[in-house]
Parts: structure tokens; C-alpha cells; sequence
């Protein structure tokens, strides 16, 4: 399965943004899936399976629990695939951060002339 059919699905992603934050088991994650999307446990392990098997996380059991982590390689790969195209919103950031100063420079300006 290619990187971006993992990731497409809304389920498995927020999964990844979940384990961003650290380890989990897999019960606090069903937990927070099946309240967020209302799906069954089983429907959230065949989640957990697909980010496993295409190597998006790790699993590593203490006692019972299975504690999920992101495995960083697969991402890095999607990080250099997007990297071609990095230049289409980075023009749009810098206007953005001028377009800001701006404003800022124009709401001090503003506050100099109300003290005055």
C-alpha cells in the first residue's frame, strides 16, 4: 500500500496524530477513535494493522497492553516526495508574514497616535 493510501484514510490519520504526542496503547486509542468516528474495536485494530504493516508504527507489548508508537521512516519518505512542492506555498507564507508585520507596524502606529 502506498504511503498516501495510508494516510488518506481520516481514521489512520488521526490515529498518527494521537501517537504524535507519545506511546499509547491500543485501548486508549480505541477509546478515543470509537468516541471521535464510532467504530468497533475490530474496525480500529484493522486501523492499527495497516499503519503497522506499512510500517507507519511500532507495537511492543507490556504484559496485555500493546503500546503503539510513530515510526518516523515512512514519513520521512512523504516528507521528501512533498518537498517538490514545498515552493508553491512557501511564496505564500512569506507574503503572508509581510502582510502581517503590516499589521502590526499599522496597529503600533495607531496606538502611538491614540496616547498622543
Amino acid at each position: 500500500m502506498h504511503a498516501f493510501d495510508v494516510l488518506g484514510d481520516p481514521v489512520r490519520r488521526r490515529i498518527l496524530e494521537l501517537l504524535a504526542a507519545g506511546e499509547q496503547s491500543s485501548g486508549e486509542l480505541t477509546a478515543i477513535i470509537r468516541a471521535e468516528f464510532g467504530i468497533s474495536q475490530p474496525g480500529v485494530s484493522q486501523h492499527l494493522k495497516v499503519l503497522r504493516d506499512n510500517g507507519f508504527t511500532t507495537v511492543r507489548a507490556e504484559g496485555a497492553r500493546r503500546l503503539y508508537a510513530v515510526d518516523p521512516a515512512p514519513l520521512r519518505e512523504v516528507d521528501g516526495w512533498l518537498e517538490q512542492f514545498r515552493g508553491f506555498w512557501h511564496q505564500h507564507l512569506d507574503a503572508l508574514a509581510t502582510e502581517l508585520a503590516r499589521g502590526k507596524r499599522a496597529r503600533r502606529t495607531a496606538e502611538t497616535k491614540d496616547k498622543s
